[in-house]
């Protein structure tokens, strides 16, 4: 008994793989839970210990820099597909679209923390390190948007277009 969805040979037919980009939806939702979480963050601490933590520079610095190699990898992808599309291997594209996939959804959430950390400082007066934390967390959090759209522009280059198509 055969159906017709099945080969005639009795084997299961190959799966034809298809990937979705990116949901806009999936990344607005960890963007606004870090906001919140960054929020509380803030409240919790400066209850608990009464010295919220500073954000150091190295920090949006690290991130900056994550942001810089993924927009790097992109680029370098994307020309790398559109000149000679056989130098990638199916492999090295599936591994560099997990990478901007988690760097994306990572990204979405760090900006989301720090972004949410920043704001709970704005109108803060009785701390005099508030301006400082709230502008070191704001370009954290930039950098955390710059990775996202890192994350965004590596999983586009990753497309490989249909045969016969210019990129």
């Amino acid at each position: 008994m055969s159906t017709d969805s099945e080969p005639p040979d009795g084997r299961e037919p190959e799966p034809e793989g298809r990937l979705r980009p990116m949901s806009p939806a999936g990344l607005c939702i960890l963007g606004v839970a870090g906001l919140v979480a960054g929020w509380v963050f803030h409240q919790v601490t400066d209850t608990a210990t009464s010295v919220p933590p500073q954000v150091p520079w190295v920090q949006p610095l690290g991130l900056f820099l994550v942001a810089c190699i993924l927009l790097g990898t992109a680029w370098s992808t994307r020309r790398t597909i559109a000149q000679q599309p056989a130098r990638l291997s199916p492999h090295q594209a599936v591994n560099r679209l997990v990478l901007a996939r988690a760097c994306a959804y990572v990204g979405a959430l760090a900006a989301g923390v720090y972004i949410g950390y920043a704001v709970s400082w704005l109108g803060v007066s009785s701390s005099d390190m508030a301006g400082q934390r709230a502008f070191r967390a704001a370009c954290a959090g930039v950098a955390g948007l710059l990775i996202v759209v890192g994350g965004l522009l590596l999983e586009r280059a990753c497309r490989v277009p249909p045969t016969g198509e210019a990129p």
